[in-house]
């Protein structure tokens, strides 16, 4: 995930969610790998990044370029509708709020072709100084992005990917072939693995359960797939 920084001191680059699931399922498995998630923090990258994270004193370097964005729409504009939705987005920013915290239904999809910078998730900071996991933590609940996990002797990993996501693109994320060749998904949450000795014993135990490929995974959730390709 890259998250776009100005006036909050984070690490530049790469940085590594310290993440007390990986440490506890490293610790129970103890895999001969371990891969955690890094967030990526880019000074003053709106355009690139994924989400904002910004202090309050600089909100107006990243409203302003999208109040001109939506004056220069405004002056060409020939729908009611479409003028009336410019006019709130205006006067949303002239309060200086972020366009990510508007209400929005239908309509967010006819903002999103201006793309306006501040329509991505956005946190507005008071504090110059933050932890890099747990500002990226709140970047993810705020662009509603969550982790899922696959353990074993062989590796630990945590997995990125939008709340809501279903079996299928969960194994998509890991791997092609595994959606591609997919059957079903054996899903534990964390909190119940950690009363199993490992998978086979969750198994055994009635703590796991076999999904569709359309079955919601939950967030915390660790997962094998069988597959066959």
């Amino acid at each position: 995930m890259k998250i776009a920084v100005s006036g909050v001191n984070l690490p530049e680059g790469k940085t590594k969610c310290v993440d007390p699931v990986v440490e506890t399922l490293t610790e129970k498995f103890q895999p001969a790998k371990v891969s955690p998630y890094y967030f990526e923090f880019l000074p003053d990258a709106y355009a690139e990044s994924d989400a904002i994270v910004i202090h309050r004193e600089r909100i107006l370097d990243l409203l302003i370029p999208d109040m001109e964005m939506i004056e220069n729409r405004m002056d060409r504009c020939e729908s009611p509708d479409e003028r009336a939705l410019l006019q709130r987005a205006q006067a949303h920013l002239e309060d200086s709020l972020p366009l990510c915290d508007m209400s929005l239904n239908g309509e967010r999809a006819m903002l999103l072709e201006l793309g306006p910078w501040s329509l991505k998730p956005t946190i507005v900071m008071d504090e110059t100084d933050a932890d890099p996991s747990t500002v990226g933590r709140s970047a993810m609940q705020k662009a509603r992005k969550m982790f899922f996990y696959t353990a074993g002797k062989q590796e630990v990993h945590a997995w990125f990917t939008g709340e809501g996501a279903d079996a299928v693109t969960c194994a998509g994320r890991i791997h092609s072939d595994l959606a591609r060749g997919f059957i079903k998904a054996e899903l534990v949450s964390f909190e119940d693995l950690m009363t199993a000795h490992s998978m086979e014993d969750a198994r055994r135990k009635g703590l796991t359960r076999l999904v569709d490929r359309d079955e919601v995974v939950p967030p915390e959730t660790v997962l094998e797939i069988r597959f066959n390709v």
